[in-house]
């Protein structure tokens, strides 16, 4: 295998940032100290080339095991040494304290060699000196449980007929694959650490199959991108174009999903990486799960505080929607509002280059989260939500091509992202002096709401204040339709007789029920007679807002002046909202079950049962709709990892 530096400086601060880096996270300094380093650390032998033709080096790496290797660093530089001072003591004596090597005498690797010699031979007099006393003292102790660590050394592989590896990428291949291994059956990587070696793994086994419908050079752009390996700013040069994309971390997240997410190519990432993960489906959850380490690259650590909150989003399908993944190309600009008007008129591009964007920015930023059963009950300010949705179901509902309100807010949000910082929509910043902040020439890190009355697109209260923009107004602009049906969750909430309607007779008026008597006609001026003058007008129940249609109109059996396709669009739409309400309330009864107690069921059993019923029913009827629309082929197994579609299939099959 070769390493490429740009020059032996290169390589030096390579050395120092890693150990520095490492040290700084985590450190075995005192279980070395007592007991040595006791497992193997894995290593193999590489060459050292450099670009500025540097006399190439040959020398061992360390590929698992770096954590114990700086901590016997730390030990070896003597108790109170900082991380700082061991990665320079351990950066001095590998590769010598002269970072240019002279035109006389020997070459870099035998001055090299000798001095590391001259640093050993130092260590064991100093070693001497201190074992020369009644008893050994604490230097002794550091340099003898530092001094030698075990390792295993891999020179080679045995490859299998019919590898897909270019010979040169099997050994590599293989030494990730046994790190992998480890660390699921020893000590596991994150989820994240995880992630990111399937996906690159994923990639870098595609670009060694040589497939002739993408270029190997652009495969191979990509993947540096991806690692890391090629930096934001050479963004342009990397994917060109005109107008070329700005170098910015943003840009460089929109092109990468744009890149993976290629039909063919996502398809082909998504077998390399059920085969490296050893499982038989993955899911578009799945892989959106793999996606997001990658795309948090470049501000991973300056918004650490809300990683986690970004990694859920991405795990519940991220910006993946459904046109995201069916082929596009970026449109670049300095400002994603212009993208707009194109977007209302049908270019696909600049819709899902918006989706993309500002899907990014709003997840990255805790704005756009995997919003659960217990959001409902929250507050707007507290991280509350309308309904319950899926993260690529709200970036599909934001960037329809009719949703004005959703494609100004994620144009919004793609322009107000920042990469070095958090907003204060997701982290206010809290004054610990009662002081007020000093005035600062750069504008707050803040989204606003969008309000499409206003010239400039921003809400503003009564005061003029611009509205911070919260999660609820982010799924709230996603379907609108749908934010009609919601009850807004309050303090009280009475419980109001379901409101049943009566029969219709002919003529369109209600037709009163047996024993009860005829509704009264209004009273001259528009009013009910049975209403007090200046009583107040009950509110709407829950349950009436949730199934009485909202803005669709109720079935009817008959209108002939509408058109049949015109009513059954009506009925579909009546439908789908319904069976949406019946999920919020299903997810408000959840949030309510504590509150309620064990000592009264929060539904019944009886209702339960005809609940199943019900809905079994539904079920089935929709399953045979399908199956009749489709012409009756089978369907596919569902996904890896949708355990709801695996259930819901059996019961249609019952």
């Amino acid at each position: 295998m070769e390493y490429r530096y740009e020059n032996l400086a290169h390589l030096r601060n390579h050395v120092w940032q890693t150990i520095h880096a490492t040290l700084s996270l985590n450190s075995y300094a005192t279980s070395i100290l007592t007991r040595s380093v006791t497992r193997n650390l894995i290593t193999h032998p590489v060459k050292i080339t450099f670009e500025d033709g540097t006399e190439p080096l040959h020398v061992l790496v360390v590929r698992d095991g770096i954590t114990r290797l700086a901590s016997a660093w730390a030990v070896q530089a003597g108790h109170g040494a900082d991380p700082a001072e061991v990665a320079g003591l351990a950066t001095d004596a590998l590769l010598g304290r002269a970072t240019v090597p002279t035109a006389a005498g020997p070459g870099l690797a035998q001055r090299l060699s000798a001095g590391r010699a001259q640093w050993r031979q130092e260590l064991r007099a100093e070693f001497d000196q201190e074992m020369k006393g009644a008893a050994p003292g604490l230097r002794a102790a550091q340099i003898a449980q530092s001094y030698v660590v075990p390792a295993q050394i891999a020179i080679g592989v045995e490859s299998h007929h019919g590898r897909v590896l270019s010979a040169e990428d099997v050994f590599d291949d293989a030494i990730r694959s046994v790190l992998a291994s480890v660390h699921v059956e020893f000590k596991q990587w994150d989820a994240a650490a995880q992630n990111v070696e399937v996906i690159t793994r994923a990639l870098k086994r595609i670009i060694q199959q040589g497939d002739p419908r993408w270029n190997t050079a652009e495969l191979q752009a990509v993947y540096g991108l991806a690692v890391g390996r090629i930096p934001v700013a050479d963004l342009p040069q990397v994917f060109g174009g005109d107008p070329a994309p700005p170098g910015t971390a943003l840009w460089r997240a929109v092109y990468l999903v744009s890149a993976l997410t290629q039909p063919d190519l996502l398809e082909l990432l998504k077998d390399q990486a059920k085969a490296i993960k050893g499982g038989k489906r993955m899911s578009m959850k799945g892989f959106g799960e793999l996606l997001g380490p990658i795309i948090d690259l470049p501000w991973r650590a300056q918004k650490k505080l809300v990683t986690k909150q970004a990694r859920n989003a991405w795990n519940n399908g991220g910006v993946l929607s459904n046109d995201v993944v069916s082929g596009w190309t970026p449109v670049p600009t300095d400002d994603f509002t212009t993208l707009i008007e194109p977007a209302m008129k049908g270019d696909y591009d600049a819709r899902r280059t918006l989706a993309v964007a500002g899907g990014v920015a709003l997840i990255a930023d805790k704005l756009l989260t995997r919003n659960v059963g217990s959001s409902l009950g929250v507050k707007r300010e507290k991280g509350g939500v309308p309904f319950r949705s899926d993260v690529h179901k709200v970036i599909e509902g934001l960037s329809r091509q009719t949703n004005e309100l959703g494609l100004w807010t994620l144009a919004l949000a793609a322009n107000t992202f920042r990469s070095d910082d958090l907003p204060q929509n997701s982290v206010p910043k809290l004054s610990l002096t009662g002081k007020e902040t000093a005035p600062s020439d750069e504008p707050p890190y803040v989204y606003f709401k969008v309000d499409l009355a206003a010239e400039d697109r921003i809400a503003r209260d009564a005061a003029g204040v611009p509205v911070p923009l919260y999660e609820w107004d982010v799924v709230a602009a996603s379907d609108p339709d749908r934010v009609t049906q919601v009850v807004v969750p309050s303090s009280a909430v009475t419980p109001a007789p379901v409101h049943v309607p009566p029969p219709t007779a002919v003529g369109g008026e209600p037709e009163p029920a047996e024993g009860e008597p005829a509704a009264e006609e209004p009273a001259e001026g528009g009013e009910a007679t049975g209403a007090a003058p200046g009583a107040p007008v009950p509110g709407p129940d829950p349950v009436t807002t949730l199934f009485h249609y909202g803005a669709v109109p109720g079935p009817r059996s008959h209108d002939p002046s509408v058109p049949p396709s015109q009513r059954a669009a009506g009925h579909r739409k009546a439908l789908h909202l319904g069976v949406q309400g019946a999920r919020d309330a299903l997810d408000h009864l959840h949030t309510l079950e504590p509150e309620v107690g064990g000592h009264t069921p929060i539904v019944p059993v009886e209702q339960l049962d005809e609940l199943h019923d019900l809905l079994v029913g539904i079920l089935t009827d929709v399953e045979n709709l399908r199956r009749r629309t489709t012409g009756g082929h089978a369907d596919p197994a569902p996904e890896d990892g949708d355990p709801e579609a695996e259930e819901a299939l059996e019961l249609a099959q019952d």
